[in-house]
């Protein structure tokens, strides 16, 4: 698949709508570069998370999205965390991780208890065999990462990356 930016005009407008009773900002309009950038952007991550989970999928049978799941518990204490950090952790919604802990838990690899200091939360709780999983499939996931992003950089776009993505989480993890 080749990124292409569109042959729309990226200043122009949408076709004008019936007027509303509120009074809309005008839109700020990407400039052609800032549309490359964004296309590039938008189209290279998302092409990166693709290859990364279809190859730790084939060589492992782990989805990127559980071996996410497996990476959190294994840094939390004791390989446990409450299930609704474990969501945000994840970026997940609480429902959509619950069914992924089922499925890990069909596995063995995860296991949920109920929080002993409020009784009635539930943590998710790495086991043993869910570490070792974790174990074998990381050398897969760390290779995909090297070949498929580091290589592909020189130290100073790596600097920049981190600045980028540092810049971009202080924004869009402030609770305004």
């Amino acid at each position: 698949m080749t990124a292409q930016v569109s042959s729309i005009p990226h200043s122009a407008g949408p076709a004008a709508e019936e007027p509303s009773s509120a009074v809309p900002r005008p839109a700020r309009w990407l400039d052609a570069e800032e549309q490359k950038a964004w296309r590039a952007w938008l189209y290279s991550s998302q092409l990166l998370q693709e290859r990364l989970d279809r190859e730790l999928t084939r060589e492992t049978g782990i989805s990127h999205a559980y071996y996410e799941i497996l990476v959190q518990l294994s840094e939390a204490p004791e390989r446990r965390m409450r299930m609704s950090q474990l969501a945000d952790r994840s970026l997940s919604s609480r429902s959509r991780l619950s069914h992924a802990v089922t499925r890990l838990e069909e596995r063995g690899w995860v296991a949920r208890e109920v929080c002993a200091e409020d009784g009635r939360g539930q943590l998710a709780v790495l086991t043993d065999a869910g570490f070792a999983a974790l174990a074998a499939a990381a050398p897969v996931h760390v290779e995909g990462v090297r070949t498929h992003l580091f290589d592909q950089l020189t130290p100073e776009q790596v600097a920049a990356m981190r600045d980028l993505g540092e810049t971009l989480l202080r924004h869009l993890t402030d609770p305004r």
